[in-house]
């Protein structure tokens, strides 16, 4: 069984907001790039020119990084509560 949580709730600090959004807005724009790269293969675009390369990785890298920032605000949290219950 766990030890119980403080009746008080952890205040969420500046950083894990910044991680929060940016790990979504890196998700929202690898599902807006894979819809652009669906788009493009419909109108049968060359996809080795322009920005098309460029939206090509962001696909495969952007929900990598993305899922890292997740875990890293979740490990900072689970620190930050434990370090709040060792405390009181």
């Amino acid at each position: 069984m766990s030890a119980p949580t403080p009746t008080g709730d952890v205040p969420v600090r500046r950083l894990d907001r910044i991680l929060s959004f940016t790990a979504l807005g890196l998700l929202v724009l690898s599902v807006g790039c894979f819809v652009a790269i669906m788009i493009g293969s419909a109108m049968h675009a060359e996809f080795d020119r322009g920005a098309w390369p460029t939206v090509g990785i962001a696909v495969y890298i952007g929900p990598i990084v993305a899922f890292l920032l997740i875990i890293a605000v979740v490990i900072m949290s689970m620190v930050r509560r434990a370090r709040a219950n060792k405390a009181r």
